[in-house]
């Protein structure tokens, strides 16, 4: 009863069967490896996780986690077992009623029950093996004799007269205990083997899970930056615009005010006009000569000269002071920009130069150290630790050993050559000195048309061979990780090293032929 209870425990409750390689979910529950890897198969699709017995739901697909314990128990379970319910052999002389055989004789063609198997001769003809219903299967099909051994030769099982009197005489064999053996212990050699590559694929597994976890929180941790870099820039330039439309207001009001009062001025002027302008109509009407002489008026003007003077002061449109609101507008955008450059995603990279010191004797370096060429003449440097002596490679002044960095190089006039980053420690000569030919540096080569990526002597051939003649070198140097892109239009990723970095980065150029130059100092971009 006890044994039953337990096996009833050891069921998967998706294919209510013994568990093979159990596996847990974070709710708890158990299930066999592959019923549970189906079930979440088709979830998948909906894009919803439950558990198939508490239905506890998950944001993700949940991780399978291996159960030894409870996979030990499962081994111990049915190794303690006889395997009566696999096999559905009953006794062959219980004719009541059927009970599950625990043995079969070979000599009596019979299969035993454990009560019948007490009473069973023990004679050594009487061979028991594990309950079957092949009995014949046993014998030998020429002499009817139980198979006793193994033929080496020629790979077939046989009798004891097969052995002495037949065709297998004189040929190596064992006897079945002895073959079998020999085939348990190389099934459980490669059982461990097969443990042993299952649980590196599970580790793997993991891994790479933990890797796409990783990959989804520094996503989401970039979008959210994005997404809050660009709320505050809408921020800044709402509040810049609202201010710069505020001053042109102003500048109205105050030029609109100006110019209401100067029509003010000059609509009392017209009125004074239009007065002395009906004065004169009158005198001119007079038709007595004494009346027009006798009437005062002086005929000055100097008022209306006056005003001629005041017309060329009048305020215009050409009064909106255009350069105060530019000079809002240069100095505001550009304190953005600043603020928006120092919260980049990517730093701006150190600009780069050429270290001489380091410098191959056939490599010549430009005055401002940005452009290394090959030359057919030696530079006749003093040879120092510092310099590459067997190949024409040459390293940067400036190294890394934090934050996120890139550079950028011209490789259009050079067929031959390789581009990327090394320790400081790596050598000097010999081929252990190549970029790339070693575990400490990484970089693309191009020879001819066809590109690929290096390190520690393996190469990755880029499908593309068609190479761009500008490459970007990105570091982040706390991830591990060097990548390198093609600036085509659009720009292109190459391939990406990942390594855990444990000493600053140089720049690294090597140059066959022709020349390569650096192209300055990075801006801002994001990847």
């Amino acid at each position: 009863m006890a044994s039953a209870d337990l096996r009833k425990e050891l069921d998967c409750s998706i294919c209510l069967t013994i568990y093979t390689d159990p596996v847990t979910l974070r709710c708890g529950h158990n299930f066999c490896r592959l019923c549970i890897a189906q079930v979440l198969d088709t979830q998948e699709e909906s894009g919803v996780f439950s558990c198939p017995e508490c239905r506890k739901r998950f944001q993700q697909r949940p991780a399978l986690l291996k159960n030894i314990t409870l996979r030990k128990i499962v081994e111990r379970f049915r190794s303690a077992q006889p395997d009566q319910e696999e096999t559905g052999v009953f006794c062959t002389y219980c004719i009541d009623y059927p009970v599950l055989a625990v043995k079969s004789c070979l000599h009596c063609e019979a299969s035993l029950c454990d009560n019948h198997l007490r009473v069973h001769s023990k004679s050594p003809e009487h061979v028991l093996c594990d309950p079957t219903t092949s009995l014949e299967n046993r014998k030998c099909s020429v002499h009817k004799k139980i198979l006793e051994y193994y033929c080496l030769a020629d790979d077939s099982y046989i009798c004891a007269s097969c052995r002495l009197d037949g065709d297998h005489q004189g040929h190596k064999v064992e006897t079945l205990d002895e073959a079998s053996e020999k085939k348990k212990q190389k099934l459980r050699n490669d059982l461990q083997e097969l443990i042993t590559k299952t649980e590196e694929t599970e580790k793997e597994v993991q891994s790479l899970q933990e890797n796409t976890r990783k990959v989804h929180e520094k996503s989401f941790g970039i979008a959210m930056t994005v997404t809050v870099l660009f709320r505050d820039l809408r921020r800044q330039l709402d509040d810049l615009e609202k201010r710069v439309l505020r001053e042109v207001s102003r500048q109205e009001e105050q030029l609109s005010l100006a110019l209401a009062d100067f029509i003010q001025q000059l609509e009392i002027k017209k009125a004074e006009l239009s007065r002395k302008m009906r004065h004169i109509e009158e005198l001119c009407n007079m038709a007595d000569p004494l009346t027009v002489l006798q009437e005062s008026y002086t005929g000055d003007l100097c008022d209306t000269e006056e005003g001629d003077k005041e017309d060329r002061k009048r305020p215009d449109g050409r009064d909106l002071d255009v350069a105060l609101i530019s000079h809002t507008l240069y100095t505001e955008l550009s304190d953005i920009i600043a603020g928006v450059t120092g919260g980049c995603i990517i730093q701006e990279a150190t600009d780069i130069l050429l270290d001489i010191n380091t410098a191959h004797n056939d490599l010549h370096i430009s005055d401002d150290m940005k452009i290394v060429s090959s030359s057919d003449i030696s530079q006749n440097r003093p040879q120092t630790p510092e310099r590459f002596l067997t190949y024409c490679q040459v390293m940067s002044r400036q190294s890394f050993s934090s934050g996120r960095h890139y550079w950028e190089v011209d490789v259009s006039k050079s067929k031959w050559c390789r581009v990327g980053m090394c320790y400081p420690s790596m050598a000097r000569r010999g081929l252990q000195s190549v970029i790339g030919c070693n575990n400490k540096s990484w970089c693309w080569r191009r020879i001819c048309n066809h590109c690929g990526v290096m390190h520690d002597s393996k190469e990755i051939q880029l499908r593309d061979n068609v190479s761009s003649n500008r490459v970007r070198i990105y570091l982040d140097y706390e991830a591990g990780q060097l990548s390198f892109y093609g600036l085509y239009d659009p720009i292109r990723h190459l391939h990406t090293f990942t390594a855990n970095f444990t000493e600053p980065l140089h720049a690294a150029l090597y140059v066959e032929e022709g020349s390569i130059k650096l192209c300055g100092r990075g801006s801002n971009q994001e990847m």
